[in-house]
């Protein structure tokens, strides 16, 4: 399994625990985990946009 492999499967894996939570993760949120994963965007990066989106 290469990394972009995984990668979606992690997510599938984390919605699958977030609807059982009865939350979503929109394509947004994947699209910025996935430059997270990328090296694209810092932990802080990452962080500050999640928290701007929020407010």
């Amino acid at each position: 399994m290469d990394k972009k492999e995984k990668f979606f499967y992690d997510i599938d894996n984390i919605k699958t625990d977030f609807e059982m939570e009865n939350m979503n993760i929109t394509d947004e949120d994947i699209r910025l985990l996935e430059r997270y994963s990328n090296d694209e965007i810092s932990l802080n990066d990452m962080i500050s946009s999640i928290k701007n989106s929020v407010n």
